[in-house]
């Protein structure tokens, strides 16, 4: 309690504004815990985002990569000649994209693609192949390659 210095009579004591250091405390813990709980989920999203872009990235390249035998009666020599000629955009042609790394190779009458993740456990998980066939492979651990289990 205090005095009114006009009336003399003992008022209550107001409370300061503002939070005190406990309040802040358990504000800080909550978010702490919310971040903690949504943190791994966003992670895994995105690893999920970047293996779907990875796929998406081989199929297009599938499709590219039997136009431009067709127009030039042989298959192109790396991902450069396809994004020269527009078959794909220069962010695929400079062979990184959404966290993997496409490495494209020519063979006899055909070519290749790996996509490996950029870095493993943390842009993806899998590793991915596709060749002249269209089939699309994967590894779990690993370089994905023409021997590695076909995705569903």
């Amino acid at each position: 309690e205090r005095e009114d210095k006009e009336t003399g009579e003992m008022l209550p004591m107001k409370r300061e504004q503002g939070f005190t250091l406990i309040e802040l405390m358990i504000v800080v813990a909550i978010i702490a815990i919310l971040a903690a709980i949504a943190i791994p989920s966003l992670l895994n999203a995105r690893k999920s985002a970047n293996e779907a872009s990875a796929i998406s990235s081989l199929r297009t390249l599938t499709t590219v990569g039997e136009q431009y035998r067709t127009r030039f009666q042989g298959y192109a020599s790396g991902l450069g000649n396809l994004s020269a000629e527009s078959y794909i955009d220069s962010v695929l042609g400079s062979g990184t994209k959404s966290g993997y790394v496409f490495t494209y190779t020519t063979v006899p009458d055909s070519w290749n693609v790996a996509a490996a993740p950029q870095t493993a456990g943390t842009t993806g998980d899998r590793a991915f192949f596709v060749d002249a066939s269209g089939v699309i492979r994967f590894e779990a651990s690993g370089a994905a390659t023409s021997a590695s289990a076909p995705l569903d």
